[in-house]
């Protein structure tokens, strides 16, 4: 007997519908083909296993089981479940007159109970719109996928409760979540506020400013002046996710195998700290089997680098491309993936190796030249795309002996938000720009032209402070965002002023 279930592969961060067929006939082979890998051909004994708790057996019979399209190589454990089920059916021990309507998906344990898969919100989502009914999955998941609307979503706890099902002698849960309303709840909760920094108010000037308008940022100073610190604050002033971008995230997350069981929806945009030991491939992903990397896993939030010239080169210069293209393209001989990578870098290093260069109060003991060499560990081109540079310092005693709280993270986001209103209707007619940072050259000399007393003051500080040509672009930029954050529709002398101070590295003194 011949019998198709249905199951789903992951390419980059769509699914692919699979189509099982299992055919019975005399004999007693086994074939499985369709380019499966180990994990999928070792399913036979774990099926085999998880059958006989129950019962069930797998017959002496011959039995080829294709996973069509055949050229797309099968991954990993996830289709346990279609398997299992469609060679019962095939066997004519359970019922096949639903299985076109469902689709199917889990790994099996001995016992025959399901543990939880990667990638259910993609397949979720290609299930509905391939008119599937139902999507069968490990209850462990069910919430994940249940935030797809039009599609009936049933978690699972054993195999048993879907040969059942499949017989007609039990119905199953259905699995519904609120999607609207439990993204909408958890928007506000953040485990770090503005309100506990004491002092340092002009980078947490510049963290605003680099929060309204998406630009990237890098923040020199000694250790313990709160560099990290200030870093984790700043998802709690990014403007809130929309419902579009919250299922982007989730979509990569999900292929990632990052969401917690029992979850549904992101509601908050990510932040991705990795450590400087970490290689090329894990930043950008690949591997043997393409994952996405940490810059796609900081899609629509922030990748912190601490302390950023211990990172590997390499390292360094493999984020320049997706940081302009805000994508990554992962090639191998046989197919082509692509991961979104639109993130906001957010930078964070000590001035010089022993880390007191610029200290207030304690003497830096670095060598002649050291602390150039230091700083030239990052490359011009990936510096030249950090548009704000900002230098810490120490906070005093008395500063952080204070008892009056400082202005709340609810207060900045409320003029971030503001301002990133603001561009979004200026740049309404231009698909892929929705901030200042994200301006070319042409939007940057209409939207953002200094008057004649702006320029001058411009003028003056490329020559005074010797600002390299690169700083000019990105002068503009942020003076756009100031403006914006003032409610200005020009951009004053004041606003250019704030910027040029935002440029730190640029200037040929520092570190001479």
């Amino acid at each position: 007997m011949l019998v198709k279930t249905f199951a789903a592969a992951l390419q980059g961060i769509s699914a692919t519908i699979i189509t099982i067929e299992v055919n019975c006939s005399k004999g007693i082979q086994f074939f499985l083909v369709g380019l499966p890998d180990v994990a999928v051909r070792e399913s036979h004994e774990r099926i085999l296993s998880a059958l006989q708790k129950f019962n069930f057996k797998i017959p002496r019979s011959r039995i080829v089981i294709n996973m069509a399209p055949a050229n797309i190589r099968k991954e990993g454990s996830a289709y346990d479940l279609p398997l299992a089920i469609g060679i019962l059916a095939g066997t004519e021990q359970i019922r096949a007159d639903k299985l076109e309507q469902y689709m199917l998906m889990g790994e099996l344990s001995l016992d025959g109970t399901l543990n939880p898969v990667k990638g259910v919100l993609p397949i979720a989502i290609k299930a509905r719109e391939e008119g599937f009914k139902g999507f069968i999955l490990p209850k462990q998941n069910a919430r994940e996928a249940a935030v797809v609307n039009n599609l009936e979503v049933y978690g699972v706890s054993s195999i048993k409760e879907v040969i059942d099902f499949m017989n007609g002698e039990r119905d199953l849960e259905q699995t519904v979540v609120n999607t609207r309303e439990e993204f909408y709840a958890k928007q506000q909760q953040f485990e770090f506020d503005f309100s506990e920094v004491r002092g340092q108010e002009n980078v947490k000037r510049a963290l605003e400013v680099a929060a309204a308008g998406g630009h990237n940022i890098i923040m020199i100073g000694p250790p313990g002046s709160g560099k990290s610190m200030l870093a984790k604050r700043l998802p709690s002033i990014l403007p809130p996710f929309t419902l579009h971008e919250s299922l982007e995230t989730t979509k990569i997350h999900s292929v990632a195998g990052k969401m917690g069981n029992e979850t549904s929806l992101m509601t908050q945009r990510p932040f991705r700290s990795p450590h400087h030991t970490i290689s090329d491939v894990a930043m950008v992903g690949g591997g043997s089997y393409p994952q996405p990397g940490e810059i796609s896993l900081a899609h629509n939030g922030i990748l912190f680098l601490d302390e950023l010239p211990e990172f590997n080169r390499n390292v360094l210069e493999v984020m320049r491309q997706p940081l302009e293209d805000r994508l990554i393209t992962i090639s191998r001989a046989r197919f082509t993936v692509e991961y979104p990578a639109g993130f906001m870098l957010v930078a964070s290093m000590n001035p010089c190796p022993c880390g007191y260069y610029n200290h207030p109060t304690k003497q830096c003991v670095c060598s002649p030249g050291a602390v150039q060499k230091y700083m030239n560990k990052i490359s011009g081109p990936l510096l030249d795309r950090i548009d704000i540079q900002i230098e810490i310092v120490p906070v005093p005693f008395e500063k952080i002996s204070e008892r009056t709280e400082a202005e709340p993270s609810s207060k900045i986001r409320e003029r971030v938000v503001a301002a990133r209103a603001t561009q979004a209707k200026r740049f309404e007619a231009y698909p892929g720009i929705y901030c200042n940072a994200q301006m070319n050259s042409r939007l940057l000399h209409q939207y953002a032209i200094p008057d004649s007393r702006g320029l001058e003051i411009l003028k003056k500080a490329m020559t005074k402070l010797n600002l390299s040509a690169r700083a000019y672009d990105r002068i503009l930029k942020v003076s756009r965002t100031v403006a914006d954050l003032a409610g200005s529709d020009s951009i004053e002398p004041c606003h250019i002023a704030e910027a040029i101070h935002y440029r730190n590295l640029d200037r040929e003194s520092w570190g001479v």
